[in-house]
């Protein structure tokens, strides 16, 4: 009996030993099939990685291929940013029994791939991880994607990818879930958002209501989806009623419209007999931008008084005779306000919403409801060709992340400019607001800031036009939450700049830099520029003096675990912004640079195992 055993054990363990070693070859087989298409090429493998023909996986430790060592089995394969220009044919992996068995994470983040047989990735159904973020697929995503049941985390952002997205929601243990930057459409799927803990489509093309729970987000996680509505986006969505409710309310339509007429008929006819001005506590309130041009709201030395600015002043180059001439308002490229006229902008409803050094803002409210804020330019010596010169240039330099002006009217006493009105407000409220701002928000803002102030230090840089006011007031926010540079070019030469172009130019510039470098504080800080008297770039200088300390962050950014190491990196390029030597400062284009880094390895950060 017991030589019978001893033969069953040895039968047993040979035919274990042969099946691991086939498995073993299978495994090295289909690997380095995976690395030919990967490479699109029939040479052997690159040596420094270890993939090569007389070696195993396993035993002799291919780079980027984590294994079980007690089974010698292959759990993972990472081959992130290696310049892989080929394909990944999911086939090459997942019909092979013997890594779909074991495999349980798949990446190859940042290189240059596109996909083939991508609907074989149902068959490796022990992955958690699956991560093909910035490459080049293409195309629409398999329905089998969906039959993962144990994926956790999926990355496929930076690609190409459009069409619907699978019913991803099937998945009930996904908790990282990044399609930001392709070109999905459709609805979001109803996904089980307390279980996430990451979660981010923005910038494709989804439509209609963000599902329920997608508010437990930042609104960065669905931002640059115009189509799309609902919380946390601030455009709420339109509501559908029944048949019956519809019959209810266009009769409700037919008579309101019916009583609108003849309430703006008698509007327009006491207009013509009457003007109005009213003034409510200490903030101005007009009714026209015409009444505040020549009547009274002339701002001096920071308070109201009563002006004498005259209505044939602001008619000067208009051709005389004391009417507005509509075709002295230049309107730059811009078609949703074709047809604008001077005389109509005057007359328009307008706001008094904001006043400072450099002059008076108005928000007007068209006829078609389109919202404008009108700038007042005060105490400007420019003359005038030279305000239409630079009003042009400004215009041919066109940054997606930089608000340009829609018009502006020049003559000798008055310069006003026309901008699209951004209902989101800006940096700066954002920051002292109530809702929290995360840390990869944060953190995109800066990088998006940044990038666009390079684009227009370099396109500009030889026509001496700087921002010369950069602040996160000046820093407004898009329909989608995404942030603009405001009232770039507005400052003007002083006499001195004006004699040294090339001191000015390197200055005015670098000062673009402190600026840039004090929102970068308030962004790491949550505080103001001044705060309680104490100026923020030298409280946090005082306080780096000392040593390098997480005392300057915003509590709530500690609070929810953003990385205390990019922080302070991000910290540390503040710091060089705010140098009391402009030469000392770093150009935008280096400030750029190290923000983009920052910000790369975040998002790296962000896609890797927990």
């Amino acid at each position: 009996m017991n030589q019978i055993s001893f033969w069953v054990l040895f039968i047993s363990l040979f035919l274990f030993i042969q099946t691991t070693k086939s498995d073993e070859e299978e495994a090295k087989t289909s690997l380095l099939n995976f690395y030919i298409k990967l490479s699109n090429t029939n040479n052997p493998p690159d040596p420094v990685l270890g993939w090569n023909s007389s070696s195993y996986p396993c035993k002799d430790h291919w780079n980027g291929v984590s294994c079980n060592n007690r089974t010698l089995s292959v759990r993972k394969i990472h081959l992130d940013g290696l310049n892989f220009a080929g394909t990944f044919d999911a086939s090459t992996l997942c019909d092979a029994p013997s890594l779909v068995a074991s495999l349980t994470s798949l990446s190859l983040n940042d290189n240059h791939l596109g996909g083939e047989n991508l609907d074989r990735i149902e068959n490796c159904k022990q992955l958690t991880q699956f991560h093909i973020g910035g490459n080049r697929f293409s195309g629409t995503l398999p329905e089998s994607l969906s039959g993962l049941n144990n994926l956790k985390s999926l990355n496929l952002s930076r690609n190409n990818f459009s069409g619907n997205l699978p019913e991803l929601d099937r998945i009930s243990g996904l908790q990282q879930l990044f399609v930001q930057y392709n070109q999905f459409t459709g609805l979001i799927p109803n996904f089980n958002f307390p279980n996430f803990l990451e979660f981010n489509v923005s910038f494709n093309n989804f439509t209609g209501p963000i599902p329920n729970g997608g508010s437990l987000f930042p609104a960065s996680s669905f931002a640059g989806n115009p189509e799309l509505c609902g919380n946390p986006l601030p455009n709420q969505c339109p509501k559908k009623p029944n048949r019956h409710q519809f019959l209810i309310y266009s009769g409700y339509c037919v008579i309101g419209l019916t009583v609108l007429v003849v309430i703006i008929l008698k509007i327009c006819k006491r207009n013509k007999k009457k003007e109005e001005k009213v003034i409510d506590g200490g903030a101005n309130r007009v009714t026209s931008i015409d009444d505040s041009l020549y009547t009274k709201s002339i701002v001096n030395s920071g308070e109201y008084k009563t002006g004498s600015l005259e209505k044939s002043e602001i008619s000067a180059n208009s051709g005389g005779g004391g009417g507005i001439d509509s075709s002295s308002l230049i309107v730059l490229t811009s078609p949703e306000v074709n047809g604008l006229k001077f005389d109509d902008l005057l007359k328009a409803p307008a706001e008094l919403v904001g006043r400072g050094r450099q002059g008076t803002v108005y928000k007007v409210v068209c006829e078609n409801g389109m919202s404008l804020v009108v700038k007042r330019i005060r105490n400007w010596s420019i003359l005038g060709n030279e305000f239409k010169q630079r009003m042009r240039r400004l215009d041919q330099v066109k940054h997606p992340n930089v608000l340009s002006a829609v018009a502006f009217y020049s003559s000798e006493q008055e310069k006003l400019l026309v901008y699209q009105y951004q209902q989101n407000g800006s940096l700066f409220k954002l920051l002292n607001g109530t809702q929290a701002l995360d840390w990869s928000s944060r953190l995109w803002i800066a990088a998006t800031i940044t990038n666009a102030l390079a684009f227009m230090h370099q396109d500009l840089h030889q026509d001496g036009i700087p921002h010369g006011n950069l602040k996160s007031s000046n820093i407004l926010l898009y329909n989608n939450m995404e942030p603009c540079i405001s009232e770039y070019g507005l400052m003007q030469m002083n006499n001195e700049a004006q004699s040294s172009l090339a001191n000015f130019n390197t200055n005015a510039f670098k000062a673009d830099i402190y600026g840039l470098g004090v929102i970068l504080l308030e962004l790491l800080t949550g505080k103001m520029v001044q705060t309680n008297g104490l100026d923020l770039a030298k409280w946090v200088l005082s306080v780096v003096r000392e040593e390098w300390t997480v005392e300057v962050f915003d509590k709530t950014l500690i609070e929810e675990g953003a990385s205390e190491e990019r922080m302070l990196n991000l910290l540390q390029i503040a710091v060089k912004c705010v140098n009391r030597s402009p030469e000392a400062r770093p150009s935008v284009n280096q400030v750029a640079y190290m923000i983009n880094a920052i910000k790369e390895e975040e998002e790296r950060s962000i896609v890797s195992e927990p």
